[in-house]
């Protein structure tokens, strides 16, 4: 946790609570956005104009928020214009920390040990913490944003020509019904086994079970003779949906606690996470290894650090980025 710049205690999993004891999230800070002319986007200042090479991304495998940016890298074939460190799957007590274990790297961009150094560059007051993901200007050498939707909405449409335009992430037919989406996923779904995981009172975990598996349920019925979930295309709101489900049998129904059903036992969930892995270049982005070391070395939800040797999951091999 940083306070006014500087690193203040062991990291954990938990800053804040609601009156019932919810888990409650870091609001993102930095929001400034890259676009083809270096015009200001939706928040922050202009001056981040799309260019090869500029831009950096700071992501953890393990984590969901920073797997929808490597998916959106992915799909729009940016990986030759945006560079990526990778963070080790293991929460020390300083948070992240780049290294050697296998699919992680060290920062050849700002040479940091710990994330919580990329934020003080950015801002040597801020406080909070380090979260991922992070897009970097290496040219001005600040902070772009740490915002996922941001991000993964920059990487659709933020760097023009750079991209590619075969696929587009927020078609504009169908954008009514994605935010619709979204936003019923984020609490209930996306943040909802966080609530869960995180709950520090039985009301609040019980409202959050209700909420994870009612929108399970939701998502089951909406597949019904559909490929996506939206329109007839992937969209922003696979991504979003995919990162959660991907995970959920590795991690959220243990650890978590979200163990009514796993995504196993949903046919058409389970046909769609199939069918997301299969398309080209998500695959790539999911780390088995770096999702259950990860989670696992949350010692509040896990003392003894034992990691689960399954479950397997179809179509999902151990890979590298």
């Amino acid at each position: 946790m940083l306070v006014d710049g500087k690193w203040d205690s062991d990291w954990q999993p938990v800053q804040g609570t609601d009156a019932k004891g919810g888990f409650v999230r870091q609001t993102s800070s930095f929001r400034n956005w890259v676009t083809p002319d270096g015009s200001a986007g939706p928040s922050g200042e202009a001056g981040f104009k799309a260019e090869a090479g500029r831009y950096h991304l700071y992501v953890a495998l393990i984590c969901p928020w920073a797997s929808r940016t490597l998916i959106g890298r992915k799909l729009k074939r940016l990986e030759d214009v945006i560079s990526v460190s990778v963070v080790e799957p293991g929460l020390t007590p300083q948070g992240w920390r780049f290294g050697d274990f296998p699919g992680a790297t060290d920062d050849a961009v700002n040479g940091a040990t710990y994330m919580h150094e990329i934020y003080t560059r950015a801002d040597p007051h801020v406080s909070g913490r380090a979260t991922v993901p992070v897009l970097w200007d290496k040219a001005r050498g600040v902070m772009v944003n740490n915002e996922s939707a941001d991000i993964l909405r920059m990487l659709n449409s933020g760097f023009g020509g750079l991209a590619d335009d075969s696929i587009d992430l927020y078609p504009e037919p169908w954008r009514v019904e994605i935010d619709a989406l979204n936003t019923a996923m984020y609490p209930r779904l996306n943040n909802g086994v966080y609530r869960a995981g995180f709950a520090t009172t039985q009301i609040a975990y019980d409202e959050a079970f209700a909420d994870v598996f009612g929108m399970l349920d939701e998502l089951e019925a909406r597949l019904a003779g559909k490929s996506f979930l939206v329109g007839d295309r992937l969209t922003e709101a696979d991504v979003r949906a995919f990162v959660t489900l991907v995970r959920f049998d590795l991690a959220y129904f243990g650890l978590f606690k979200c163990n009514l059903r796993r995504i196993a036992d949903y046919p058409r969930l389970s046909a769609y996470l199939t069918r997301m892995l299969a398309v080209p270049g998500i695959r790539e982005t999911v780390s088995v290894e770096h999702i259950k070391q990860g989670y696992y070395s949350v010692k509040a939800l896990n003392p003894t650090g034992i990691v689960p040797r399954g479950p397997e999951i179809a179509g999902l091999a151990e890979v590298t980025l």
